[in-house]
């Protein structure tokens, strides 16, 4: 009788500026490195109809992790985005963004009203935008944010390690957290 495998709560994120040169997977390294919107850079890539698809919107808890990246007490809530970008109907990236309930006054309250339009469009027109913090992680059928971003594949087809970022971000003066995990479908991409 085969046991199933526990599931942790989260993988092991490191800071981007201390992951070692070549230690990331090839394939998917460009994508983790960017530096810009990478709602741009799907656009870009995606020769067809690119779209954002809300999975889960409302409010809801950060991990321990989000929580301290955050600076968020254990009892408060976030709004909880959960979408995935699309290139015509293949998923490339299931995101996965924690809004503090702090953080939805003045002008950034209009986060929590993006429906299916994508978050990187709003974040990044606004020059004051700061990016304070990125970090990567490598996933795996042991952690929940795996299985919620492989939620659309058969349990047979799913790969046994995805890749994703997370980033902290300052807009309008207030803090929240984009986690990025990349899909199977998202082709490679050059340096």
């Amino acid at each position: 009788m085969s046991q199933r495998p526990v599931l942790i709560a989260e993988p092991r994120w490191i800071d981007l500026e201390r992951v070692r040169p070549g230690s990331l997977p090839g394939a998917v390294a460009p994508w983790l490195r960017d530096p810009g919107s990478l709602t741009q850079a799907v656009v870009r890539a995606c020769a067809a109809d690119f779209r954002v698809a809300v999975q889960h919107q409302g409010w809801g808890r950060a991990l321990p992790s989000e929580r301290h990246l955050l600076g968020q007490p254990l009892a408060r809530r976030c709004l909880l985005r959960e979408v995935k970008l699309l290139c015509g109907d293949r998923p490339w990236v299931f995101a996965r963004t924690l809004i503090p309930a702090t953080s939805l006054s003045g002008a950034a309250r209009r986060l929590a009203r993006l429906r299916n339009r994508p978050l990187g469009a709003l974040l990044f027109a606004d020059r004051r935008t700061r990016r304070l913090a990125t970090q990567v992680a490598r996933l795996d059928s042991r952690h929940a944010l795996y299985h919620a971003a492989c939620s659309h594949l058969r349990a047979a087809a799913r790969p046994p390690v995805i890749w994703g970022r997370r980033t902290l971000f300052r807009y309008a003066g207030k803090p929240l957290l984009v986690n990025e995990i990349f899909l199977p479908e998202i082709p490679a991409r050059g340096a």
